[in-house]
């Protein structure tokens, strides 16, 4: 993980010394744009996720043994402050955690999730939507993005800026192109590849919170198969939250080439390897 952050740092320096080359304050300026876009994301992403979602916060009275296992499990890992807790009104069995820090951050479950697992398996994977939040995953992968986000912006739009570089002094704009496609695809396997360490990052610490990696590797199992059953139409509908899910919907070999999680198969592994070893 540590590698793949360094490499990822690497190519954006690369990036932020070629693209002083090419651009003026036009682009600049467009940058910073994006930046305060990318700022707001960052800041609201709680709500942006939930509201995405259609899901709404719910009270203890409403769901007590979902408010005492998230709390009982947010003192285990040792976070400062209870998330919120919300439900999202689908069948398909998933979860995920959202929010700047953790402080201010949220858990959401399916209702077709709390209808498919024990509560055992239940508390395997709200641990693991904790230990994202104790990592601080949403800030790790909103800076990640944010400058993968500006190449591709440039490498869509850059003939906008091709009129001012001819009466320039600078490098044709198509250079920058070129330069910003290639920083866009490495860093778009990079961050696919941060991301995936980050799942097996949450995994182990819900292994550790729980100390029942079975349980999660149970639920990994139902989640998986339970996903599987659900109409493509239906998954369709949800897909642009497959980087907040447990477990993605897209299964076949393109999806798992760019996806953002490793194969359950091999989280399952590790965490009954997690089982037999001291932790």
């Amino acid at each position: 993980m540590f590698l793949t952050a360094f490499l990822l740092f690497a190519v954006y320096i690369f990036f932020f010394a070629a693209i002083t080359l090419f651009f003026d304050v036009g682009l600049q300026s467009m940058i910073a744009i994006f930046g305060i876009f990318s700022i707001a994301q960052w800041y609201f992403s709680d709500t942006l996720a939930l509201r995405a979602m259609r899901a709404r916060i719910v009270g203890p009275v409403e769901y007590p043994d979902l408010h005492r296992a998230v709390s009982y499990l947010s003192v285990q890992a040792g976070l400062p402050k209870t998330p919120k807790i919300a439900v999202m009104p689908t069948s398909i069995p998933n979860a995920f955690a959202t929010g700047r820090s953790q402080q201010n951050a949220a858990v959401c479950v399916s209702n077709g999730l709390l209808n498919l697992l024990t509560q055992d398996e239940l508390e395997g994977v709200i641990a693991h939507e904790l230990a994202h939040i104790k990592n601080r995953d949403v800030t790790i992968m909103t800076m990640a993005s944010f400058l993968s986000t500006i190449a591709f912006f440039i490498v869509r739009w850059g003939w906008i800026f091709q009129r001012n570089s001819r009466n320039s002094s600078k490098s044709p704009i198509y250079v920058a192109v070129i330069v910003s496609l290639l920083v866009w695809l490495i860093s778009f396997f990079l961050i696919k590849s941060l991301s995936r360490y980050r799942e097996f990052a949450a995994d182990k610490g819900a292994a550790t919170i729980t100390r029942k990696p079975l349980e999660l590797a149970s639920a990994l199992r139902k989640i998986s198969s339970g996903v599987s059953n659900i109409p493509p139409s239906q998954l369709k509908s949800q897909s642009e939250m497959n980087a907040f899910f447990i477990i993605p919907f897209k299964l076949d070999l393109i999806g798992k080439l760019f996806s953002t999680h490793p194969p359950v198969e091999e989280r399952i592994s590790r965490l009954e390897k997690f089982h037999h070893s001291p932790y």
